[in-house]
């Protein structure tokens, strides 16, 4: 199923308002099929991107805003919305953040592992370098509106 097919279920279930926009679709991280499962399981209630690696055309999560998660074949999964949007350092994402995020053993040390190896990747293929100390980070909390039926 598409991300607009599933929008539009959602809205016409009356679960999302039917003026609503959709903010965008996306896969979770590497392992995209494993954090779509931890998001309709409840586990995964949190993610994390880099603010350095937004485009320039891209707007910002928003508060309040519906997305589509898509699993590793770009097929709609579920529809969320975001309860919570901030900007921090990367040093300054907290264990509740970490363990929201529902990844490996829930701690921060596993959370800095798997995003450090992801970002130095992420950036790289950006031609920049991921300064742990520098780095400003997208914190979004999230919870399931609408999976797929």
């Amino acid at each position: 199923m598409t991300p607009n097919e599933l929008f539009k279920k959602a809205q016409e279930s009356n679960i999302v308002p039917h003026d609503a926009k959709l903010q965008s679709a996306f896969q979770f991280g590497v392992s995209a099929d494993e954090l779509a499962n931890l998001v309709i399981s409840g586990q995964k209630t949190a993610t994390t991107s880099s603010l350095d690696l937004y485009e320039k055309d891209e707007p910002l999560p928003q508060l309040g805003a519906y997305d589509v998660v898509l699993d590793s074949e770009n097929q709609a999964i579920c529809v969320i919305q975001n309860d919570n949007v901030e900007i921090k350092n990367y040093l300054d994402v907290s264990e509740k953040h970490a363990y929201l995020e529902g990844e490996g053993d829930r701690s921060l040390e596993y959370w800095r592992h798997v995003h450090n190896e992801f970002f130095v990747n992420e950036y790289q293929l950006e031609g920049l370098v991921f300064k742990e100390q520098d780095a400003k980070m997208v914190l979004e909390n999230f919870h399931v509106v609408y999976p797929v039926q």
